[in-house]
C-alpha cells in the first residue's frame, strides 16, 4: 500500500520522533496528538483494510519502518470478537478508526508473581475518534474485544514491528504465559 498525503504526514511526524527521542512515554503522548488529528480529519482507510475476517481478528501492515523500529497496522475485529489476554513488549498507540472496542486491562505481573492468576485493572469503551496509550514496556497486558453491531476498526502505531515481535500470551486465570508473534494479514486473503 502507498500512503497518500495525510497518511504519508503521519508517517514523516511518526519516523522524526521515533529517531528524536527514546522516551516511550513522550513518544506515546506525542503520537497519540498526531494520531488524534489523522482521525479528526478527512483521512479514509481504503475499503480492504477495514474488512473483518470470520475467525478473527485481522493486522493489515500500514508501515512498517525499514529498521523495524516501529509499525502502523489497521486492526480489524468482528462484531463480537475479541483478543487473549496479551502484552506488546513496546510502546503503543490506539485510534478507533470505526466501531467500538472494551479494553480488559490487567496489572503486569512481576517476576515474584509468575504464575499467579493475573489481577484486573480495569476496562473501557474506546469509539470513533478516540485515541489511547494502550501499553508500554512498563503497562502492557490487555484483552480487547469489538462491541456494538459493526466491526471495529483501530489504526495501531507501535515501537516495533508488531506482527514479528515475540510477545506475551496470558492464561488470566493462571498467569501462565505463551510466547508468540501475531504476523501479519493480507487484505486479500479475507476477500
Amino acid at each position: 500500500m502507498k500512503p497518500d498525503g495525510a497518511l504519508q504526514t503521519f508517517i514523516d511526524d511518526v519516523a522524526r520522533l521515533v529517531d528524536t527521542t527514546h522516551d516511550e512515554h513522550e513518544i506515546t503522548k506525542l503520537v497519540a496528538e498526531r494520531l488524534a488529528a489523522l482521525l479528526a480529519g478527512d483521512y479514509r482507510l481504503p475499503p480492504e483494510l477495514t474488512r473483518p475476517a470470520a475467525e478473527h481478528h485481522v493486522n493489515y501492515p500500514l508501515y512498517i519502518a525499514p529498521d523495524d523500529s516501529w509499525s502502523m497496522a489497521a486492526v480489524v475485529w468482528n462484531v463480537g470478537q475479541r483478543t487473549p489476554v496479551h502484552g506488546h513488549e513496546t510502546w503503543g498507540v490506539v485510534g478507533i478508526y470505526s466501531g467500538a472496542e472494551r479494553e480488559h486491562r490487567y496489572a503486569k505481573p512481576t517476576a515474584a508473581e509468575a504464575g499467579r492468576p493475573l489481577t484486573p485493572a480495569g476496562e473501557e469503551v474506546f469509539e470513533r475518534g478516540q485515541v489511547t496509550v494502550c501499553c508500554t514496556t512498563d503497562d502492557d497486558v490487555h484483552s480487547v474485544a469489538a462491541v456494538g453491531d459493526i466491526p471495529t476498526v483501530g489504526i495501531h502505531v507501535y515501537g516495533a514491528n508488531i506482527g514479528t515481535i515475540e510477545r506475551r500470551l496470558y492464561d488470566p486465570a493462571t498467569g501462565a504465559v505463551e510466547w508468540f508473534a501475531s504476523g501479519w494479514n493480507d487484505p486479500a486473503a479475507t476477500e
